[in-house]
């Protein structure tokens, strides 16, 4: 027995297989565009089995795959989960970069499924994945994210230390248990003072806890009155991204 298929579905299915297409097996796919924002599809292993990630892949304007340049991983909050790639340009990085074609970062921004929450094993070989097909300097590797995208940016600090350079967690918290893997790590953290879904109190616990570990490289802004969306503020202010880029790992980190 025949179905017959409307327009709008064909569509939706043809649109489906050209992205897995292009962004999982044609070779023009790993071809970067200079000051562009493109989506890329790629299986990691991670857990013990192969999983796929769903990205943004920015490259500033100007690159041409000889000289290194320093990489942003950015995580974006539990309201872009799913698997609308848009969504995760609303806020932060991604969205700067729609405007900024200079930004001097190579930028990874994945997509979260919907319903679960950020697996570090999964991010670290996305970025060793991205570092191994771009012109990457991996002593200059850096974390940020936003609300659930904070949380996940301190996790990955926390598991992997010494791989970033340094992180900007925005309105997340962390293992404070785990401080001792921080101590080392440049931290800039953000916080409203007046968040009512993620308090800030989560933030200071990090930062307390990682000074009473022995460390001196990790600090917190808050703004007072802010709620929630402490991420607009801080990724407006231009004082981030230098203070990122100052900072570099003593050595490789490929691991």
């Amino acid at each position: 027995m025949e179905f017959p298929m409307s327009p709008s579905l064909m569509l939706t299915i043809l649109g489906g297989l050209f992205f897995t297409t292009v962004c999982a097996s044609s070779p023009a796919a790993d071809k970067p565009v200079p000051g562009s924002q493109i989506a890329r599809e790629v299986k990691v292993k991670a857990g013990g089995k192969e999983v796929s990630v769903r990205y943004w892949q920015f490259v500033p304007k100007g690159y041409d795959g000889k000289k290194k340049l320093p990489l942003m991983l950015f995580l974006h909050g539990a309201g872009e989960r799913g698997n609308n790639l848009e969504k995760v340009k609303q806020w932060g990085p991604p969205k700067l970069v729609r405007k900024r074609k200079d930004f001097p970062f190579v930028l990874i921004s994945p997509q979260c499924p919907k319903g679960t929450w950020w697996k570090v094993e999964e991010l670290y070989q996305l970025v060793n994945h991205a570092a191994g097909k771009l012109k990457i300097d991996r002593r200059r590797m850096y974390v940020t994210g936003l609300s659930m995208g904070g949380f996940g940016s301190w996790n990955l600090l926390d598991r992997y230390p010494g791989f970033f350079a340094a992180g900007v967690p925005i309105c997340g918290g962390g293992n404070a248990a785990g401080a001792r893997n921080l101590v080392n790590t440049p931290i800039w953290a953000f916080h409203g003072d007046a968040d009512g879904v993620v308090k800030a109190d989560l933030s200071k616990l990090m930062i307390k806890a990682i000074e009473k570990a022995g460390g001196k490289k990790a600090k917190l802004t808050l703004y007072p009155g802010v709620g929630h969306n402490s991420w607009s503020r801080a990724y407006a202010n231009e004082e981030v991204y230098k203070w990122l880029l100052s900072h570099k790992t003593s050595g490789s980190t490929k691991k």
